[in-house]
């Protein structure tokens, strides 16, 4: 179950910018290193040896993303990083039902009205944690009327969790 946590937005993005710096230079030193050997150890003195730069860098790329994946995703120091993936794939989950989501909603299933109402939630974080006002300030007025709903309803506006079971009630269709 994903939970949404609070952030400083400037902190996070200070920490994000660190992290995808460092990946960014482990990836370089990496594909230099391995183009380099390639070229030293299949290439043709003063022939072409593009298909070894390239194998080289590809290697270094993905050498970089299991490197990432496996051995640093788990580091105290990436949870800003990860925490940001972990938010918009959730995010990106309520968008792939949000046509049944907001069929729910229209027909006043709970479950939808929570699922929509941490969607909200989500995207406002999200939208403030990646700096972007202008894209959250055309959704403003959507996220109070589904607010106010809820509240008509008597329903807990305080969706910080996503829990599975609303995602798998949206899609059989309600309760």
């Amino acid at each position: 179950m994903f939970e949404l946590k609070p952030l400083d937005p400037e902190d996070y993005r200070r920490q994000t910018r660190r992290i995808t710096l460092g990946i960014a230079v482990t990836f370089v030193v990496l594909a230099l290193l391995l183009s380099t050997l390639a070229v030293k150890l299949f290439g043709v003195p003063g022939g072409d040896n593009f298909r070894w730069n390239l194998a080289g860098v590809l290697v270094g790329l993905g050498l970089t993303i299991a490197l990432v994946r496996f051995k640093l995703w788990s580091q105290p120091w990436m949870a800003p990083a990860v925490y940001g993936w972990q938010l918009k794939r959730n995010l990106m989950r309520v968008t792939n039902v949000m046509h049944h989501v907001q069929g729910a909603v229209a027909a006043s299933d709970p479950a939808a009205m929570k699922l929509l109402r941490f969607y909200h939630l989500g995207v406002t974080q999200m939208h403030q944690l990646d700096g972007n006002s202008s894209d959250l300030s055309q959704m403003v007025q959507e996220i109070n009327q589904h607010r106010e709903a809820m509240q008509a309803q008597g329903l807990d506006v305080d969706q910080q969790r996503l829990d599975p079971d609303w995602l798998a009630t949206v899609k059989r269709g309600g309760a």
